[in-house]
């Protein structure tokens, strides 16, 4: 290879390093964004309505772009239904259900410091059910971690969550994030597929299993207010469509391992917004912010040593994204 071709495809890769960077930051921030834009949603759309119109105005799209960018094998994919079934109740379903009844009860910045212990019980879950190794320095990440969502729980006060115990929307993220992690897991189990098509045949089945339940109970609650319609559609095409794309995209350059730790960047977003738009904060929760990063940034640094898996292999499966 000549000079000028080894320094061309240095730059093209340069280039394309930091498209895929990019890319992570999008998706990431539209990911932040369903956090805000969802606590504003849920005053007046309820949190089943949510989820149901959620991923029915996303599944065209999200059918669409499968079919043009991945060209699946429907059949084959089909052919795994238990697992999409079993991965749609647990992340598509039951983490959005449970985030968005928590955002009922809680602000935004509170359940997605409490969504950033996420990864540490990921590790927990992958070394009870995956057999995977539990090392000290990952038990050391997992305890810091679990130390700063116990301080952003009690807002520094430890004595007052002892004797009143955890709020409910508290309760009901804690619920989000052990849906979330059965997601991550039942994903590493599950056969490769597709990941945009994965999402879409789950959002199919999300679709399907709410719609009776829904009419069941009156229909679902359509937002009348401008800013609920607006509210909707963001949820419906950025987090739900566009993140997942930008994720994908940003895989075909960089591992699944380094790609897992800019997810933090959710609650750094969050917070940002927060601050932003002037809603109130306590010095606990910047704190204890602070700390579960602090404590995944010690427990990915050791995922990220362990991991022998080939990175095609890992990219494919379904189970490693954010809702």
């Amino acid at each position: 290879m000549t000079l000028a071709a080894a320094t061309t495809t240095k730059r093209a890769r340069r280039r394309a390093l930091t498209v895929a960077v990019a890319s992570l930051l999008g998706a990431t921030l539209f990911w932040a964004g369903n956090y805000i834009v969802g606590a504003g949603a849920v005053e007046s759309i309820d949190p089943l309505s949510l989820v149901l119109l959620r991923w029915s105005l996303a599944l065209l799209p999200l059918l669409a772009i499968a079919q043009i960018a991945e060209r699946p094998q429907w059949r084959q994919v089909l052919a795994a239904w238990p697992w999409l079934l079993a991965l749609s109740m647990f992340g598509l379903l039951g983490y959005n259900l449970l985030l968005y009844t928590a955002l009922e009860h809680t602000d935004a910045f509170s359940a997605s410091l409490i969504n950033a212990f996420n990864p540490a019980l990921i590790t927990l879950a992958a070394a009870a059910f995956l057999r995977e190794r539990l090392t000290r320095r990952a038990v050391g990440g997992v305890l810091i971690a679990l130390a700063g969502v116990l301080l952003v729980l009690s807002n520094g006060d430890a004595g007052k969550l002892l004797q009143a115990g955890f709020g409910t929307g508290e309760l009901f993220m804690i619920g989000a994030i052990a849906a979330w992690s059965a997601y991550t897991i039942t994903g590493r189990l599950a056969p490769p597929l597709p990941p945009i098509t994965a999402t879409a045949v789950q959002a199919a089945i999300t679709v399907v299993v709410l719609t009776p339940l829904s009419l069941a109970g009156g229909g679902p609650s359509l937002p009348s207010p401008p800013d609920a319609v607006a509210s909707l559609v963001f949820i419906a095409l950025f987090p739900s469509v566009l993140s997942y794309l930008l994720w994908n995209r940003a895989l075909t350059v960089i591992p699944a391992g380094t790609a897992g730790v800019f997810l933090n960047l959710i609650t750094v977003f969050t917070a940002l917004f927060t601050i932003l738009a002037g809603h109130p904060y306590s010095i606990a929760q910047i704190a204890g912010g602070a700390v579960v990063i602090a404590g995944i940034l010690l427990t990915s640094a050791r995922s990220q040593r362990g991991r022998s898996m080939p990175f095609s292999w890992r990219r494919r499966q379904p189970g490693n994204l954010e809702a």
